[in-house]
């Protein structure tokens, strides 16, 4: 009975092995960004005061950076900002603690990660680019920018061009309203001169009279 009771005493502790060793506490060592992803270019989500305790959930094992749980959230930090005590010292932790210190190496997805932890944050909604990869998304988004810019600046030269041809309709139409006045005003000076010119132009018929002819008397 007691060979029992070890036995299951035994397999009890080696199914509570995994459990024990999902988590392993530690300290930031800066105000850090806490964030969606295992990079800078993922969206921040909190912010870690320098000194506060952390849960590390686990690690990847091509770059260092570490899922961890401050305060009830989740999200990743670069472990060159975490330290872990071992060995009665505080280390950074990196790749050649991870087994030592109990930090399983896992996986990261968008996809799970995100559906598990930030449905109701503003960025879930682009979780389909962001799950290509930062660099995919700011590329996408970049795009999407120049073409923006190239439509606004397209939308600004019609407008100009449209502005243009209405200043030059405008000045066209200014021209020729200044030119008919200025025929008509010199039309109405010919006119006027010709009155005058009628009035001064003596009658030939005086002109050509004498004292004693006698065309004078018709």
């Amino acid at each position: 009975m007691k060979n029992l009771f070890v036995k299951i005493a035994a397999v009890g502790l080696l199914m509570l092995a995994p459990a024990i060793a999902q988590a392993a506490e530690g300290y930031s060592t800066a105000n850090v960004n806490m964030r969606a992803g295992p990079s800078t270019r993922y969206p921040a989500v909190a912010v870690i005061p320098a000194g506060s305790s952390v849960e590390i959930r686990g690690c990847l094992s091509d770059v260092n950076w570490c899922d961890v749980e401050f305060y009830g959230g989740r999200g990743w930090v670069s472990g060159q900002y975490v330290q872990a005590l071992y060995q009665q010292r505080r280390v950074y932790v990196g790749p050649q603690y991870y087994r030592p210190l109990g930090i399983p190496m896992i996986r990261f997805s968008v996809d799970n990660y995100w559906d598990r932890y930030y449905r109701n944050r503003d960025f879930y909604r682009d979780r389909d680019r962001w799950s290509r990869g930062p660099d995919y998304y700011y590329r996408d988004r970049d795009n999407r920018d120049r073409d923006r810019d190239r439509d606004n600046r397209d939308r600004d030269r019609n407008w100009r061009d449209r502005d243009g041809r209405d200043r030059d309709r405008d000045w066209r139409d200014d021209n020729h309203r200044d030119d008919r006045q200025r025929d008509d005003r010199q039309r109405g000076e010919r006119q006027r001169d010709d009155r005058r010119g009628d009035d001064r132009r003596p009658d030939r018929r005086d002109f050509d009279c004498r004292p004693g002819n006698p065309s004078c008397d018709e």
